[in-house]
């Protein structure tokens, strides 16, 4: 299933506006909530108005990472038209980006920063895209982009405003965390399994886009992937994430231009 409620088969859990702004929900099912300061380039994106060939509207959430004071990365999947074609160009639905916080529900205390998205660009293979910024978020530490491929066994992190559950999933409004081991490299996807604090820790629907990155303690972390499909959460299954240090030449050939 798409990290992503998705039209037609979806209009009974659709999420609405009241949906987006009441919990509570946590994010990664079975994680642990972000402290304070940490992972202060994960996004949270809010899209509404999303179309459906019928016409009719809904209201979704990805999550993202940012990869320079103008550009989040996130999945592909998260833009596109009413057919579900991923589409580039400007930004096909209203679409805001926060960062800098790891809980939305008491906004005084936890503000963020939040930007409209005006534009999009798909990548030339994989299941991810750029969003960019109607103005660039200074001050906020951006998500290094690792140029290799992780191996067999690494251990990666995510940080994602996603549900907790695959039954009446919401938006979260806590940024979750969670540790997973990379299962498989292929050319354009890599596959993760949930390792900590559980075996079945694992992104989930509005994760989609979210970004898993190696951590060390000489070094700010490195961007691996982004959170693409799955199955229902919580789950011990692989995940299948989009791969992006194959994508580092477009990536920063984008974020420049």
């Amino acid at each position: 299933m798409r990290r992503t409620l998705i039209g037609g088969t979806v209009a009974a859990v659709a999420v609405t506006v009241s949906m987006l702004t009441a919990g509570p929900a946590l994010a990664v099912a079975h994680g642990t909530p972000a402290q304070p300061g940490q992972y202060r380039f994960a996004a949270k994106l809010v899209m509404t108005g999303i179309p459906r060939p019928d016409g009719s509207h809904y209201d979704s959430g990805c999550s993202g990472a940012l990869v320079s004071p103008s550009w989040v990365i996130t999945a592909g999947h998260c833009f596109h038209d009413a057919n579900r074609v991923r589409v580039s160009g400007p930004v096909p639905y209203p679409t805001t980006v926060t960062v800098d916080t790891v809980d939305t529900v008491d906004v005084t205390k936890n503000p963020g920063r939040t930007v409209d998205v005006v534009s999009v660009q798909q990548a030339p293979a994989g299941d991810v895209s750029l969003a960019r910024l109607a103005h660039p978020v200074f001050g906020v530490p951006t998500l290094a982009i690792s140029n290799q491929a992780p191996e067999l066994g690494d251990i990666v992190r995510i940080a994602g405003w996603g549900a907790t559950s695959s039954v009446d999933p919401a938006p979260g409004l806590q940024l979750n965390t969670g540790q997973f081991t990379v299962s498989s490299v292929d050319p354009t996807a890599i596959g993760v399994d949930g390792y900590r604090p559980y075996p079945d820790t694992s992104a989930c629907l509005y994760d989609s886009g979210a970004p898993y990155f190696a951590e060390s303690a000489h070094h700010r972390p490195q961007l691996v992937s982004v959170e693409s499909d799955g199955p229902d959460c919580p789950h011990t299954g692989a995940e299948t994430t989009g791969r992006t240090d194959t994508l580092i030449g477009w990536i920063f050939t984008t974020i420049w231009s």
